[in-house]
């Protein structure tokens, strides 16, 4: 059976090209799993994951050892409890506002002391703010966490990234396909393609036996002429 890994960050949701890849291909063994520590990336120099969707600030990951195409991008917010001075901001917030609150570090929260659920306790009783995607915010909403949009923060690209040096890239094209919108028909699927260069050899194979057979019959046609006797020459009249 074939099978294909997939892994993607906290807050990103791939759930919509997961669904479509199933539909065309639900005979595959797909994996699909959220990471929530570590750097996601290594999982491709490991093997573990044919791809991930990953998260970047800045300049792309993308280097020798594997490919990235950006897909969309991700605005800043700021989380803040109910009753602190966020709250009182309509739609969105001055950085230098927010950078004047106390700041938590999600990294002080990894999963084996609660994670981003714990974290959002944090914010929640007014001690610190947290600087964050808006996908995060979302994911982890509470009512009694306000969240705004930071004017001037500071955004965030989202890609999916694979090796370079991928042995059999069929089905992880097909699905990179899905995930760019390529449609199931679309000359540039993997699949597709495939197919088109399968009929064409099929197209060529037939044109080279018909083109064969034609010679050969012109060939019998020219032997069976060059057999047939010669007809009797017309005796000279006499001249009297």
């Amino acid at each position: 059976m074939q099978k294909l890994s997939i892994a993607y960050q906290t807050g990103v949701t791939p759930g919509k090209w997961i669904d479509r890849f199933v539909e065309r291909y639900p005979a595959v063994d797909l994996k699909v799993w959220r990471e929530d520590e570590g750097q996601i990336l290594d999982l491709l120099a490991t093997g573990e994951a044919d791809a991930v969707f990953v998260r970047y600030r800045g300049e792309s990951p993308k280097d020798a050892t594997r490919h990235v195409i950006p897909l969309y991008e991700e605005l800043e917010v700021v989380c803040a409890g109910k009753d602190h001075d966020v709250e009182y901001f309509e739609e969105s917030v001055p950085l230098e506002t927010v950078e004047s609150f106390p700041q938590l570090d999600l990294a002080d929260y990894p999963l084996s002391t609660g994670g981003i659920p714990v974290a959002m306790e944090v914010v929640a009783s007014g001690a610190q703010v947290l600087r964050t995607q808006q996908s995060i915010a979302r994911l982890f909403a509470r009512k009694d966490v306000v969240v705004r949009f930071i004017e001037d923060g500071s955004p965030t690209q989202v890609g999916i990234a694979w090796p370079s040096a991928a042995e059999d890239t069929t089905l992880l094209e097909e699905f990179i396909g899905i995930v760019r919108g390529r449609t199931a028909s679309s000359s540039r699927q993997t699949s597709v393609r495939n197919q088109e260069q399968k009929a064409k050899r099929i197209n060529e194979q037939k044109k080279a036996k018909a083109k064969a057979k034609a010679q050969a019959k012109a060939k019998q046609q020219d032997k069976s002429s060059s057999k047939k006797p010669q007809g009797a020459k017309a005796k000279p009249r006499k001249h009297r």
